[in-house]
């Protein structure tokens, strides 16, 4: 990993980076965007930029990395760096962009720092950035073939053979191959794909849609909740507004590492809102396979009418043998039992040994579940979480 001598400059100036960090990202997204205005249009989340979620997710992830590689210099913190290089492989993101970044990201810490960046300190950062960035560029190359597809090549057709209005802002859109002898990609109950759509200004803005198919599925379905404000919901809005059926959209090869493990044990899916997506296609999955051990899906939602996927979700606990389907409303419709409104509490739901938990929601909610399942005994290890957007998760850590 670091060499030695890199490793205790970095160990030395990790309060300074770290502490400034969020002032060079500030920096960096600018310098970057104008000289390549492209990467802004064509590849970077404009709502997160607008929000700063970008910009505190990245340097979370920075800092993170730095504090492992010298705290644990015998480990690579594969788990952040799996979770990074599957959302860049749905980006179609390429190895030779990691020179940009790294050309306008050093540029923004020496502006910043000024003077405290000697040659040393320069150096031993360099060989952060590099290793991080050249571990992700070998997880993304293995991304790629996995999925038989070129660096950056992730792109297709499809056509929307259905439209369903699930509630009043979420809508699910049933996808076909537009070419039907056209192989599909094989995909894991818990992926996402992208979804790349043209906008009035010539941009082509990209997000991020969890699948809620089963595995196996020939076609690809995604639940679209409409965003607001702009340029935060300039997407979502558009495939709201103007998607039709027999409309074709630009969709990525499937990808996201909040897979349901092999295991047969007892499971725990918690979501929240739009969370719910990923979990539907766990449940499928936990159908279909016969799985005979408890499985507890626990959603939080405002309310009823806000509760997209709600019969599908019943439907699917309902065929499980030990299945357990408990959702909490924060404005319900009478009756609904006190015990069950306001936010997700697990304090009285009995948690068998040897329970894995997947969560996938807002990132409030994911730390009050999590925090309540380490209350409760449930290793940290066995709790896998999905965050849609950036990682603030890292940003917060």
């Amino acid at each position: 990993m670091l060499s030695p001598r890199s490793a205790e400059v970095v160990r030395a100036t990790l309060p300074v980076v770290g502490g400034a960090i969020n002032d060079i990202t500030a920096v960096f997204y600018p310098r970057m965007f104008a000289a390549h205005p492209e990467l802004l249009r064509d590849l970077f989340n404009r709502g997160n930029q607008a929000a700063g979620t970008q910009k505190q997710a990245l340097a979370g992830s920075i800092a993170a990395f730095a504090t492992a590689l010298v705290e644990h210099p015998d480990e690579r913190p594969d788990a952040m760096l799996s979770r990074i290089a599957h959302k860049h492989a749905s980006l179609g993101v390429l190895p030779e962009q990691y020179p940009i970044v790294h050309e306008h990201l050093f540029a923004a810490i020496v502006e910043v720092l000024g003077d405290a960046v000697t040659e040393e300190v320069a150096a031993a950062w360099d060989e952060v950035y590099w290793l991080m960035a050249n571990a992700l560029i070998e997880i993304e190359r293995r991304l790629y073939a996995e999925q038989g597809v070129l660096a950056g090549d992730v792109w297709s057709t499809w056509v929307v053979a259905e439209r369903v209005e699930e509630t009043g802002v979420t809508a699910t859109f049933r996808l076909r191959p537009a070419d039907d002898s056209a192989e599909v990609a094989p995909f894991r109950a818990g992926q996402y794909v992208s979804v790349r759509v043209p906008l009035p200004d010539g941009a082509r803005q990209i997000r991020q849609y969890s699948l809620t198919d089963a595995p196996g599925a020939r076609e690809r379905t995604i639940t679209v909740k409409r965003e607001e404000g702009d340029p935060a919901g300039e997407v979502s809005n558009r495939l709201h507004d103007t998607v039709r059926v027999g409309d074709t959209l630009e969709v990525s090869a499937p990808y996201g590492d909040l897979v349901l493990d092999d295991a047969d044990g007892p499971v725990l899916l918690a979501s929240a809102g739009i969370g719910c997506t990923p979990i539907v296609a766990m449940l499928k999955q936990l159908v279909e396979d016969g799985h005979r051990a408890p499985v507890i899906a626990v959603h939080g939602d405002r309310a009823p009418d806000a509760h997209a996927l709600r019969d599908e979700r019943a439907g699917l606990v309902g065929k499980l043998p030990a299945g357990t389907d408990l959702t909490w409303y924060e404005h319900p419709e009478q009756p609904w039992p006190a015990e069950r409104t306001g936010l997700v509490d697990l304090s009285d739901v009995e948690l068998p040994e040897g329970l894995h938990a997947y969560l996938c929601g807002p990132l409030p909610f994911m730390r009050s579940v999590r925090a309540q399942l380490i209350e409760r005994g449930v290793p940290a290890s066995d709790i896998h979480y999905e965050v849609f957007g950036p990682d603030l998760w890292l940003a917060a850590a």
